[in-house]
């Protein structure tokens, strides 16, 4: 469930598994062992997490349920209740999964949830496990401490830890030697990666870089405060760094901002945004938006919508505010209705697909570079480096890099022509 980490940490544990003669088997499959890795940052995210520890037990009330991550760490006591369940554990000691399993194989119950306050050190859990993914996931920081008032995050994870740099370039260039030919730095607060060991996020690109010929080399979430010039600069010169930032806005109102005790101000937001389509022309910028939160009335909505439309986005994710017990937020008064926060869902997603087609929509008769990464009747489909979903019905080669001719708008993006 949940984020770019949590796939990471999915996929590492697999691979712990695999290691230890284990048979991965997909979920929907009855099994043995069922590993469930939760999501915490909304109510919508914990609902799914239940279901499907519901759905494992369901399928084999003998087996073996590990509950792991974000809400095993927020309701630890609550989840151990849940019937099938035999493990729990937190943000940390994923990498004893396999160890844990194997006690609870022996009938002993599991809870390894620790106090995130302890939760000092980066835990270095590395992934062999593709599941024939062409791009792979590098995790080189964990914990937040920016404690936006609508977010569990920073109590759950705990404060930041970052990955050395020896151990980014030696599993960097593992990656690279398996065939990847595209690795996303990825971290619960990527853009502070390094705060607690004096090296930063740029530090952290060039190691990957300079040790590689990785052809492509891709950012996850990132804030906007913490996007350098030099990281810029690096992208417009090295080809290798995708021109691709996602920058979560959350709003585009400033009292809606100080309310959520974000960094930076609207203004501020779009001096970047326009500083990197200048060094950058051909960039997507993505981001995240949360309506309806507390306070928000209808005329910071609009500022909101007023802000996007002046902003050259690619891509929306948009998100209903949910409140979570604990954080600032979830004691704020004059909180925005159920039904009004939908109505704002749609009139903003409206927006944003005009705003994604807008973007697309300038590359259509050009030329990019495409990652193929699946094929399915007939159809293949893949990524650019500014994240343009790209199909074509020509014969193309899967983890390859190919040029494409972008012709038309297809599903999610366009349909293209190998060239």
């Amino acid at each position: 469930m949940g984020c770019k980490v949590n796939q990471v940490e999915t996929e590492a544990m697999e691979s712990l598994f695999v290691k230890s003669g284990y048979e991965i088997v997909n979920f929907t499959e009855k099994a043995d062992i069922y590993v469930v890795n939760t999501c915490s940052v909304t109510s919508l995210g914990e609902q799914k997490s239940r279901k499907l520890i519901h759905r494992a037990h369901r399928e084999n009330e003998k087996a073996i349920i590990a509950v792991v991550g974000c809400y095993a760490q927020a309701n630890g006591e609550e989840i151990a209740k849940i019937p099938g369940v035999s493990v729990v554990i937190g943000a940390k000691d994923k990498a004893k999964i396999v160890e844990f399993v194997e006690d609870a194989l022996k009938g002993k119950f599991v809870n390894a949830v620790t106090d995130a306050r302890e939760n000092t050190e980066f835990e270095e859990i590395t992934s062999n496990f593709s599941q024939n993914r062409t791009r792979a996931f590098l995790k080189i920081e964990d914990g937040c401490e920016n404690f936006c008032s609508y977010c569990i995050i920073p109590y759950l994870r705990g404060k930041i830890k970052s990955r050395s740099l020896e151990s980014i370039k030696k599993e960097a260039v593992s990656l690279a030697d398996k065939g990847f030919l595209e690795i996303v730095l990825t971290g619960i607060h990527l853009g502070m990666y390094g705060k607690d060991t004096g090296n930063t996020l740029f530090d952290a690109i060039k190691e990957v870089l300079c040790n590689t010929d990785i052809p492509r080399l891709r950012l996850s979430s990132l804030e906007s405060v913490e996007l350098s010039e030099n990281i810029i600069e690096l992208a417009a010169k090295d080809g290798r760094l995708a021109p691709h930032f996602h920058l979560p806005l959350q709003s585009g109102s400033n009292a809606v901002l100080k309310a959520m005790n974000r960094h930076y101000t609207k203004e501020e937001f779009k001096k970047l945004a326009y500083k990197i389509i200048d060094k950058l022309p051909t960039a997507s910028i993505s981001t995240d938006i949360i309506v309806g939160f507390p306070n928000e009335t209808a005329e910071l909505f609009n500022e909101t919508l007023d802000f996007v439309k002046s902003v050259p986005f690619s891509r929306i994710h948009i998100f209903p505010y949910s409140k979570r017990p604990g954080t600032v937020a979830a004691n704020m008064e004059n909180c925005v209705s159920e039904t009004e926060k939908k109505q704002r869902v749609k009139i903003l997603t409206e927006l944003a697909n005009k705003k994604t087609r807008e973007f697309i929509g300038k590359f259509i008769g050009k030329e990019l570079s495409v990652l193929f990464e699946t094929e399915t009747d007939g159809v293949s489909n893949g990524l650019t480096d500014n994240y343009i979903r790209v199909y074509t019905k020509d014969k193309a080669e899967l983890n390859k890099i190919s040029r494409v001719a972008l012709e038309d708008f297809y599903n999610d993006g366009v349909m293209g022509r190998i060239i």
